[in-house]
């Protein structure tokens, strides 16, 4: 029955929390359909009106449509994400293209859309506020973008295209976790085990536990689980198994294989494309984003490419160095890579990961987090325990500011087979006032190796830094209107706030408070946090190059007019060769398992958008750090009052000039990763 379903009913749990602890897959198939049904009725209302369009009859009373599908989807959708089982799974299949419709109706009412239009033709003239006037620009560009202004054939062309691109979106992100839940490299001995430390070896132990076993080792395809593995383990060979299984997700050529649903999503990206008037999708894609245009995204990149490439190509020298030292005959491969650039930093910084680690308890790095957040935003966050969560191991927090409630913060910390790999940031509920006062409930998800206690590599604790900046943005959200709130902001804008939140991490006066060793409580020693700042670009080329790479190939997929029998693997496989990818280094995505691109369309013909954000976050930071200070408390101001507070209430550049005076040169960038030659 309706009334006894929690998803239906009022939400009584503190902060008004969804009932996490009581809600079944069962519950959500009635729930999304009363949800459907309401919005439906909301919209038919606002579009057959007779009274005149404006603002408030318009553009508010769409804000105010479909609440209760936002809170059923927001639930449904964290949890397909980071607690997912069969029935959960069947559902998603289910109604992904039914939501797809559900929006391409709403977007494509012509009546709805000549309402829109009525209200955006007379906006200079409404005196309307600059928040207001920014609400009505956007929705006016989603319905244009969503081809609102076709005829009726192309209308009902572009609608059954986006409920296939859902459906192929879903079974990609499916396809991708069965085959990272189907994956363990055992560990049988001792000699499977050379040369893994001991939070290694422990991590693994737990890992081959929860697969029931027991007394033996598990190396899983979660990043946080294979690459320390690939970076300590002596067995070349084992080293080759676990690589190749990782970087074949998606690409198995079995049920679970990806190649067919991509070559089939880029040809119907393309011809929506072309629908609306594009002369292709990265040409759509970027024209609602900073770039603009798909040349500006790529002359960035390339920009960055070539020092990058030159310097990973002296990097596998050194490494291929180190193997003729031990006397060894092989070329570097790609599964040796992270295994000898370990042994060259320990020998050209004296800085060992398996030294570092032991300072970098997971609870310590949350509390990091946490304090400065506290010393850039006044923000306090206080644990509770009777905030009901969807898995035993998600952590609950009240975010406050001088006594006040500012937002609910949830942390799932650890990998499992329930969860998608990756780390990321979403969200139960978004920040608005239109009727009164909702603060969000922001979650981030992670995919750490469990310890006792958990342990981080200091890329890890960079992630768990960035995906928290995320959760600042969505927190510290204070604007009117659902649509402009937090992260919904430009794709290549949506990345500052995190990105810039990674400085703080390695800073001398955060490290030498929260990274303490776990045994004996003793800090970080100067002598390894020198090594540490002093090592921050080592590798710095093989990580460029694997990232842009990855960023090319979206770019060079989606700038396809057509793509008819598209063979993803030459695809993948020319693009690579004309840029001159070195042969020891595989794309950090390959397009098989490029769940970023795929799996949804957040950073399709987009993910060029992290090297986007990142000249703004290296720039950024230097405002901090002219002042002398850090934590300038005039800088963390205007950092907060036109950038994470924000949302999207004006464009992307007038906010970051806003904050700094300018715009940023590449330069800032380059510097930051230790590619600017000299």
């Amino acid at each position: 029955m309706p009334d006894a379903n929690p998803l239906l009913k009022p939400w009584t749990d503190p902060f008004d929390t969804p009932p996490l602890d009581r809600i079944e897959p069962a519950h959500f198939p009635p729930a999304f359909d009363r949800a459907m049904a309401e919005q439906m009725a909301e919209i038919e209302r606002v579009a057959q009106s007779d009274q005149p369009a404006t603002f408030e009859n318009v553009i508010a009373a769409m804000e105010r449509s479909g609440r209760l599908l936002r809170r059923v989807s927001a639930v449904f959708f964290n949890l397909t994400g980071a607690h997912t089982n069969d029935a959960l799974q069947a559902i998603e299949r289910d109604m992904a293209p039914r939501l797809a419709r559900h929006r391409s109706a709403i977007l494509m009412n012509a009546r709805l859309f000549d309402r829109v239009k009525a209200v955006y033709e007379r906006r200079d003239k409404l005196g309307l506020a600059p928040e207001p006037m920014q609400v009505l620009s956007r929705y006016h560009t989603m319905f244009v973008r969503a081809g609102a202004g076709l005829d009726e054939g192309a209308k009902n062309r572009l609608a059954a295209i986006t409920e296939r691109l859902a459906a192929l979106g879903t079974a990609f992100s499916q396809n991708l976790l069965a085959d990272e839940q189907a994956y363990a490299l055992v560990l049988e001995d001792e000699q499977d085990l050379a040369g893994l430390p001991d939070f290694v070896r422990e991590a693994a132990a737990r890992a081959a536990l929860e697969r029931g076993l027991q007394g033996k080792h598990a190396i899983t395809l979660a990043r946080s689980s294979i690459e320390p593995f690939l970076q300590f383990s002596e067995r070349r060979d084992l080293r080759e198994r676990a690589f190749r299984a990782w970087t074949a997700r998606g690409d198995t050529d079995g049920a679970t294989d990806n190649k067919a649903i991509i070559a089939e999503t880029v040809a119907l990206r393309a011809e929506r494309a072309r629908l609306l008037g594009f002369a292709n999708f990265a040409a759509y894609k970027l024209d609602d984003s900073m770039a603009k245009t798909p040349d500006a995204a790529a002359d960035l990149l390339h920009r960055v490419w070539e020092p990058a490439r030159k310097r990973a190509l002296r990097e596998r020298d050194a490494l291929q160095a180190r193997v003729s030292e031990e006397g060894r005959n092989f070329r570097v491969a790609p599964w040796d890579w992270r295994h000898y650039a370990e042994k060259v930093r320990k020998a050209e910084f004296v800085l060992d990961e398996s030294a570092i680690k032991p300072y970098l308890q997971l609870d310590k790095m949350i509390e990091a987090a946490f304090d400065v957040a506290r010393r850039l935003f006044g923000l306090d966050f206080h644990e509770r325990a009777d905030v009901p969560a969807y898995h035993p191991e998600v952590r609950v927090w009240e975010a406050t500011r001088s006594g006040r409630h500012v937002g609910v913060f949830m942390g799932d910390y650890f990998a499992r087979p329930s969860k998608r790999s990756g780390a990321w940031c979403s969200g139960f509920r978004g920040q608005e006032k239109l009727d009164g006062e909702v603060r969000p409930i922001v979650v981030n998800v992670m995919n750490f190796s469990k310890g006792d206690p958990a342990l981080l590599s200091f890329d890890d604790a960079r992630t768990l830094f960035h995906e928290f900046g995320h959760a600042l943005h969505a927190l510290l959200s204070d604007v009117t209107y659902a649509m402009i709130a937090g992260t919904n902001v430009a794709r290549d804008f949506v990345e500052l706030p995190s990105q810039l939140y990674e400085h703080w991490l390695e800073q001398p006066e955060v490290l030498s408070r929260f990274a303490v060793h776990h045994k004996t409580g003793e800090p970080l020693p100067d002598h390894l946090l020198n090594r540490l700042r002093a090592a921050r670009n080592f590798n710095q080329g093989f990580a460029t190059v694997e990232y842009v790479a990855s960023a090319l190939v979206d770019l060079d997929l989606h700038a396809l007019r057509s793509a008819d029998n598209l063979d993803i693997r030459a695809f993948e496989r020319a693009a690579l060769e004309r840029i001159g990818m070195p042969d020891e280094i595989v794309m950090r995505h390959r397009t098989p398992h490029f769940a970023h691109v795929f799996s949804g369309e957040a950073y399709s013909a987009g993910y060029y958008s992290y090297m986007w954000s990142e000249v703004m976050d290296a720039d950024a930071f230097r405002a901090f750090e002219e002042t002398g200070d850090v934590f300038d408390a005039d800088t963390a101001k205007r950092l907060h009052d036109f950038i994470y507070s924000a949302g999207y209430s004006q464009d992307p550049d007038e906010a970051y000039r806003a904050f700094r005076g300018r715009m940023p040169a590449v330069d800032a960038l380059l510097e930051k990763r230790g590619l600017l030659e000299t």
